[in-house]
């Protein structure tokens, strides 16, 4: 059975035996999957901030295991509730697609990453996301966006690497290896939710990659917990509920409905606002040094946005 988006599934009324679409007080499509898309760039800029707090309790492997366990549980109970069928038998390879992507690949890599690197940077070369993801959702689905939009895409990619360079050095780091690989991975799993997205409800694309993980990362947890220091504190405590909460379900599930909405390049595009929400929660939470260079990178990433947002995608 395919399952039907009720954000978008019109309000019907039968008229003199015939189906006639209400008008209803709502906010533009492209409005609302814009702010839908924001919402989950506002919830994944605290991932990093959130993951070095979940550090100070937890090891890299167990933080991993234990928040996609949690988000699976939440997923899961939301799923069992609504007494939503299973998904159609040909969107479980795209569906393996983004558990491995979000829900293993890039909460990992990133993890090993901010063991050694710090948030600022961190954020700054994931910056290259949307770039990213937008050229995986071309080759993916086919569609050519304008020569505005891609030269926009590469203006903002530009900066963000220059940034990077000015802060690095121009050296690269082993932190910095996991971190491009996180691109990669993330990168697919945006692509192939967003288009199931356009078939499925975003919360049930992210809740079926969660509890396909289960049995993944259930004996995950429990080896990991095992093998590696347990030390509660309220900062570990409230970053692993937030990357599993907040992060995996809430931030996917509000960014498969925008991405399913405007589009998977533009959305992508939207992300490039990301590093520089970030910079500034690594100073308001973790007390790190804002870089003399990121303002004037927050203007030229904002101004390349406004151009992705308004060029043909």
């Amino acid at each position: 059975m395919r399952a039907q988006n009720s954000a978008t599934a019109p309000m019907t009324i039968a008229v003199t035996g015939r189906t006639d679409t209400a008008s209803a007080p709502v906010a533009a499509p492209g409005a609302r999957g814009t702010l839908l898309a924001l919402l989950g760039v506002v919830a994944f800029s605290l991932t990093f901030p959130s993951t070095v707090w979940g550090l100070e309790s937890f090891g890299p492997w167990s933080l991993v295991a234990v928040r996609s366990t949690l988000a699976a549980a939440i997923a899961g109970a939301f799923l069992f509730t609504g007494r939503v069928p299973l998904p159609e038998r040909r969107h479980w390879a795209g569906l393996a697609v983004v558990a491995g992507g979000v829900v293993v690949g890039f909460p990992l890599l990133t993890t090993l990453a901010l063991q050694t690197s710090t948030t600022s940077h961190a954020a700054v070369v994931v910056g290259l996301l949307p770039l990213t993801t937008a050229a995986l959702a071309a080759a993916r689905t086919g569609r050519r966006p304008s020569r505005t939009f891609w030269i926009a895409a590469a203006a903002g990619a530009s900066v963000v690497i220059a940034f990077t360079v000015q802060q690095s050095g121009g050296a690269l780091s082993t932190g910095d290896l996991h971190l491009f690989g996180a691109l990669l991975v993330c990168a697919a799993g945006y692509t192939e939710g967003g288009r199931l997205a356009r078939l499925m409800p975003g919360w049930q694309v992210i809740g079926w990659a969660l509890v396909l993980c289960l049995p993944l990362t259930v004996p995950a947890s429990a080896v990991a917990l095992a093998l590696e220091p347990v030390r509660l504190t309220a900062h570990g405590v409230i970053g692993l509920v937030w990357v599993a909460a907040g992060s995996t379900f809430f931030g996917l599930y509000v960014w498969y409905r925008g991405m399913a909405a405007i589009g998977i390049p533009r959305a992508s595009q939207l992300q490039l606002a990301q590093p520089l929400l970030t910079l500034f929660w690594s100073v308001f939470l973790l007390g790190e040094s804002l870089p003399p260079a990121a303002p004037a990178a927050a203007v030229g990433v904002l101004v390349c946005i406004a151009v992705t947002q308004r060029a043909k995608g």
